[in-house]
């Protein structure tokens, strides 16, 4: 049995897909039950728990032999702030899965994790790599690039394909890596199916590095239109970062962290990760050739439905 903790985000949902499809008993925790009726319907048994609730941990982990928590709270606040969810909640998570027995901890923490990092969530991303490296659980721990479903679509192509523009914070310019959440699924495929590659801190990426402006770009030019793109200047982004904190510390803390992005590398090589684990990456033109595709298919139904060949049977 694999736990999933936070399979209603982007990276635990498509990995209890992929878990389901290739056979995998899957078992997923999340607050809100409903939110995961599709992975119920498709063969997942969905229970009720919260990382911020310690003791909502062991009745989940009965029976569960993998772990995987994809849960964060970068954008949290009040009870479900980065410092409870992110620190507290998996260290009280990693506790439960050591008194359980699991054989096989797999924790998806951020590229760039460091102890010394500008922004708390990185820190805390490390500080919980280290206690979990401690822990004596067979561990792997990933370390994503920005993910293509968040960072390129979301909050850049998602707005240019409804309204036509986009607003990106800073120049643009700075070349970026981004990862398909698909590609993530797939290396943890690859984790369970072989004891040999545990113990690791694994970088995953995809296979180019495109700038902000360019992913705005390519949108435009798969869906035919112009798009319009406004850059919010960084002095502005500093000035409004202190501003917010108290009110939603979550925003300041993006805010802060796409400050700190637009002046760092933020690139990656995959090449020592392909030699380990050689799997094919999802490149960004085709990533938002699947999105243009699938937004024009919801805006035009009737002629999807009417280019349908006729059942015959």
């Amino acid at each position: 049995m694999i736990l999933i903790v936070g399979a209603s985000g982007v990276l635990g949902r498509v990995a209890a897909h992929h878990l389901l499809q290739a056979g995998h008993r899957v078992r997923v925790l999340t607050r809100v039950p409903t939110r995961a009726i599709a992975l119920a319907r498709a063969g997942a048994e969905v229970v009720a728990g919260d990382l911020t609730d310690a003791k909502s941990l062991p009745p989940a982990l009965r029976g569960v032999e993998t772990v995987l928590t994809a849960a964060h709270g970068l954008l949290g606040r009040g009870k479900y702030r980065s410092e409870e969810v992110d620190d507290a909640g998996h260290r009280a998570l990693i506790e439960a899965a050591k008194q359980a027995g699991v054989r096989h901890f797999i924790y998806s923490s951020v590229h760039g994790a460091s102890p010394t990092h500008p922004i708390d969530f990185y820190r805390t991303k490390y500080r919980i790599e280290q206690y979990l490296r401690q822990s004596e659980l067979p561990y792997s721990i990933l370390r994503p690039s920005a993910f293509m479903e968040w960072h390129a679509h979301n909050l850049l192509g998602k707005s240019i394909l409804e309204k036509g523009s986009t607003i990106i914070f800073g120049s643009g310019t700075n070349p970026t890596n981004f990862v398909a959440a698909q590609d993530i699924a797939q290396l943890v495929l690859r984790l369970l199916a072989d004891e040999k590659v545990r113990n690791r801190l694994i970088l995953i990426g995809g296979p180019t590095n495109p700038t902000r402006n360019e992913v705005a770009a390519l949108y435009g030019q798969r869906a035919g239109i112009t798009a319009k793109v406004r850059h919010l200047p960084i002095g502005l982004l500093r000035a409004m970062a202190p501003v917010l904190q108290p009110f939603h510390p979550g925003i300041s803390r993006v805010m802060r962290l796409s400050i700190w992005a637009e002046q760092q590398d933020q690139t990656l090589d995959m090449a020592a990760t392909l030699r380990l684990f050689p799997l094919p990456l999802t490149s960004i033109e085709a990533f938002v050739a699947e999105q243009v595709a699938r937004y024009q298919q919801r805006r035009t139904p009737h002629a999807a439905a009417a280019a349908a060949p006729f059942p015959t049977a």
